[in-house]
């Protein structure tokens, strides 16, 4: 799924929305068919919700990648609210967030996301689209490619690569290994939101893989941990304070 928390001129054509509606149905059964959330006015006293809820605001507080991405989204004109941009909700199967074009908005998924770690990623992971969003016209529901390049670059900045996680997966040893997790995950991630073959997906992100691999921003580099992270956000401010001085 696709979609980012800044908001564009004009809506989709007819026939995007109703794509845009059969992918949001697909993978996030509480979104109504004009793709804006379900909302029960019991919803937030659901221990799911409430845990999705904390963890969500500890995320946005205190995770460097995310503080990072928060402070380029509003530095390109796409300020993010934590309220309108972010929905918890139940998701079918594996799937842990995702983005809702037709409203521009972030969901987690309640049922799946189990800590804060796995919070932190995901929030980082779906908020390297928003900023892809944000900075360029991407074609999320037509053009297999664009989607590609942002689910290589989600993959490669968001951490979900790093040598902790992988070590976890028991995924490590191999000749440039960072390389071929970033392309494993970015075709799982095609495979989860779009109804295409493997081979499409992969040959999608073959085409895209070095440039949209070395496209770091708004980080500046690969931010492997937290460290790295925080490193990246402490430049972007000096980058951002010498440009306001210009």
């Amino acid at each position: 799924m696709a979609g980012a928390p800044d908001e564009r001129g004009p809506g989709p054509a007819a026939g995007e929305q109703l794509q845009q509606q059969h992918v949001g149905c697909q993978v996030f059964p509480e979104r109504l068919a004009q793709g804006k959330p379900q909302q029960g006015f019991l919803s937030s006293f659901f221990t799911n919700n409430q845990k999705c809820q904390l963890m969500l605001l500890q995320t946005l507080e205190t995770n460097p990648y995310v503080k990072l991405l928060l402070d380029a989204m509003k530095h390109s004109g796409c300020a993010v609210n934590k309220e309108r941009h972010f929905s918890c909700e139940d998701c079918n199967g594996n799937v842990s967030g995702g983005f809702d074009a037709s409203v521009s908005q972030i969901v987690l998924c309640q049922n799946n996301i189990c800590n804060q770690a796995h919070m932190n990623r995901v929030v980082t992971h779906e908020l390297i689209h928003a900023f892809d969003h944000c900075r360029a016209h991407v074609d999320w529901f037509t053009n297999v490619r664009h989607l590609a390049c942002s689910e290589v670059r989600a993959a490669n900045l968001s951490g979900d690569c790093s040598l902790l996680n992988e070590i976890f997966r028991l995924h490590f040893g191999l000749k440039q290994h960072h390389q071929t997790c970033v392309r494993d995950r970015a075709i799982r991630s095609i495979l989860a939101v779009r109804n295409i073959s493997r081979e499409v997906a992969q040959k999608a992100v073959d085409e895209v893989f070095e440039s949209c691999f070395n496209d770091h921003e708004p980080f500046g580099r690969i931010p492997h941990n937290k460290t790295y992270a925080r490193y990246a956000h402490r430049d972007f401010q000096n980058r951002d304070r010498y440009y306001s001085n210009i």
